[in-house]
């Protein structure tokens, strides 16, 4: 212990008296390098000349005093130190699987929020249709949770329907679960592109998952999962995990939803197509917009406002779900958007109602009031029907 104290303070001394060294001529030096090897190296004479420096000079010396020093042994992950800030950094937790990712998925806690359950879904769809997503829904329940108990079952046939339901996917059982199915990578569900389907199922196990998606056709409610739309195997780490909400685990199997309103009950209200067997290429190659594209489709718009110009977020109409689906912060037209035209009459409206509403100096006999329509009139005229 004193032979770290003895270095410490020898290194803090040197180090202060170098500071000292270096300090502009204007202000006084009160410890110069000669006057310490004059006075002696020993213990007790470094402690009480760094006793007498200031103690920010004091604090700045130990700073840097390499004696001091310790490796980080927190655990940090190897080659912290050598992160490039610019590209995103994961830490390779990406990459994890097994044990590794089993860790990472603890380390990141579940949201808390509430878990409101979904209303009941009831397939209405003519005899081909029904069979064809009875089919898909049962493949979906058997390749990916055919071991899990019946309530894991249950919540991947709950997230199927909540992706039929939500404004960001496909209209249809299959269509959703076959989404992105033609691409490498990218597929929803991952039997469908990672060869699986050319094993048979288990006969048993088959007959059980067809149970749970014929329930589910059939108006069950899974409220374990609630507005989920997404899941992963505990044992994985999927990139897209810390983009979502991370609300509950079922068996083997960790359920999302969107971020935001997207994500709760009322934005659930696309309405089941039916054309089970209509997968068209566009669809098999489609993406998930959520984790590998983008939110809801929107624009901008900028418009003068009380003398500022200001940016609204749009969102466009044409997108699925848009026209029912309200996302706090954006403006939405019921009808079409405004042509560049019709923007510049609106600002050019407010700029007159702006200049009307400008105080005027006041005159002895004030002129009696027109009856021509005021800024106001004229601004209702000239605004389009939105």
């Amino acid at each position: 212990m004193f032979d770290i104290w003895r270095r410490a303070g020898l290194a803090t001394a040197m180090a202060a008296a170098a500071l000292c060294a270096c300090a502009p001529a204007s202000k006084p030096v009160t410890a110069p390098a000669p006057a310490l090897t004059a006075q002696g190296l020993s213990d007790p004479m470094l402690i009480a000349i760094t006793a007498r420096f200031d103690p920010a000079i004091r604090d700045l010396a130990r700073r840097h005093d390499p004696g001091l020093r310790r490796a980080d042994t927190w655990g940090r992950p190897q080659g912290w130190s050598n992160l490039d800030l610019r590209e995103v950094p994961d830490l390779g937790f990406a990459t994890q699987e097994g044990d590794g990712a089993v860790a990472v998925n603890n380390l990141r806690p579940f949201a808390g929020l509430p878990i409101r359950p979904m209303r009941p879904f009831v397939l209405n769809a003519d005899p081909d249709d029904s069979a064809r997503a009875l089919h898909c829904m049962t493949q979906a329940i058997y390749f990916e949770a055919a071991r899990e108990p019946v309530r894991g079952q249950q919540a991947v046939a709950q997230v199927v329907l909540n992706r039929v339901r939500h404004p960001a996917y496909p209209k249809s059982i299959c269509g959703v679960v076959y989404q992105g199915s033609a691409r490498p990578t990218g597929c929803q569900f991952t039997f469908t592109c990672d060869g699986a389907l050319r094993w048979a199922p288990q006969p048993t196990l088959w007959r059980q998952a067809q149970d749970v998606a014929r329930r589910a056709l059939a108006g069950f409610v899974d409220k374990d999962v609630g507005s989920a739309t997404h899941y992963h195997a505990a044992y994985v780490v999927p990139y897209w995990a810390p983009t979502l909400v991370k609300m509950t685990q079922v068996g083997q199997h960790i359920f999302y939803r969107w971020t935001g309103p997207w994500g709760e009950p009322p934005a659930f209200n696309g309405r089941y197509a039916g054309r089970e067997a209509d997968l068209s290429p566009e669809l098999l190659a489609s993406l998930d917009p959520r984790t590998q594209g983008g939110g809801p489709a929107t624009h901008q718009i900028t418009l003068a406002v009380a003398g500022e110009l200001r940016t609204y977020t749009v969102a466009d109409p044409g997108a699925p779900g848009n026209e029912r689906t309200r996302v706090l912060g954006a403006l939405y037209a019921p009808r079409r958007q405004p042509t560049a035209d019709e923007v510049k009459r609106i600002n050019d409206s407010l700029a007159t109602m702006e200049k009307g509403l400008e105080p005027t100096p006041q005159s002895a006999s004030p002129a009696p009031a027109k009856s021509t329509p005021g800024p106001k009139a004229e601004v209702a005229a000239n605004l389009p029907g939105l």
